[in-house]
């Protein structure tokens, strides 16, 4: 054994989701189920057993999400404080430029499956897998949409092995690797609509962003009541739900 191949791998997927597959990928806050195609992504759709009103969201880094969303200069300063400056995961909900090539090579059925109203959520910071997937990806006009590996209300998946088997029989290739870096927080990653500057979802760091968005920004997010009360970490039904 010996270190993970994170070119080959992030070559490996975009192969795979470019030839109309599915992909089970590793990020920090858990494995997602990726792909790029209508048809792929119905199956995952159907894999999961999600509701109607479920989005998908995009796998994204911050040059995409800086290419694609549309935030004001605050905003920006605050993802910049969260992503940037703290190297904290963020699912970041915002307006996006439905003019840009990687949003533009959404098929209209996934686009309408993938937004509300006209915002897009997008996760930054995923870790070094999904950045280097999303390079190739970006690079070639290739959007990655997708969702949490695992059967809705399920709970996201931290290991490879806890993962339902109708999900990995949905998905064309696996990759495993190992035990996911925010397992600790049992939830997928924190989401903030900032069109709104509301709290979408609790989630991974959620502690260490509520305290940058407070002494940062003077900005009080809600309080985390425990994953026993809220285990999902949903405070409102939007993008990349479980």
């Amino acid at each position: 054994m010996s270190r993970y191949d994170i070119p080959g791998d992030a070559q490996r997927i975009y192969d795979t989701v470019a030839a109309g597959g599915a992909v089970i990928m590793p990020s920090d806050i858990g494995y997602g189920a990726v792909a790029s195609s209508s048809e792929a992504l119905l199956r995952l759709f159907r894999a999961k057993r999600r509701a109607p009103h479920k989005r998908h969201a995009m796998a994204g880094n911050y040059d995409l999400h800086r290419d694609v969303h549309k935030l004001g200069r605050r905003e920006q300063d605050i993802v910049d404080a969260v992503v940037l400056d703290a190297d904290l995961p963020l699912a970041v909900v915002g307006h996006y430029d439905a003019t840009h090539p990687v949003v533009a090579a959404v098929e209209p059925v996934t686009l309408a499956a993938s937004t509300v109203g006209d915002t897009l959520a997008m996760l930054v910071n995923g870790g070094a897998l999904q950045d280097a997937v999303v390079r190739i990806a970006h690079a070639n006009e290739t959007p990655l949409l997708g969702s949490s590996a695992n059967l809705t209300g399920a709970g996201t998946k931290f290991r490879v092995q806890d993962i339902e088997q109708p999900i990995l029989d949905a998905v064309d290739l696996v990759l495993d690797y190992g035990l996911r870096k925010y397992h600790l927080y049992r939830r997928s990653s924190t989401m903030i609509d900032f069109s709104t500057m509301k709290v979408v979802r609790i989630g991974a760091c959620y502690e260490l962003i509520s305290d940058i968005f407070a002494n940062r920004f003077g900005i009080n997010l809600p309080d985390d009541p425990g994953w026993d009360a809220l285990p999902s970490g949903h405070l409102r039904e939007h993008l990349l739900g479980q």
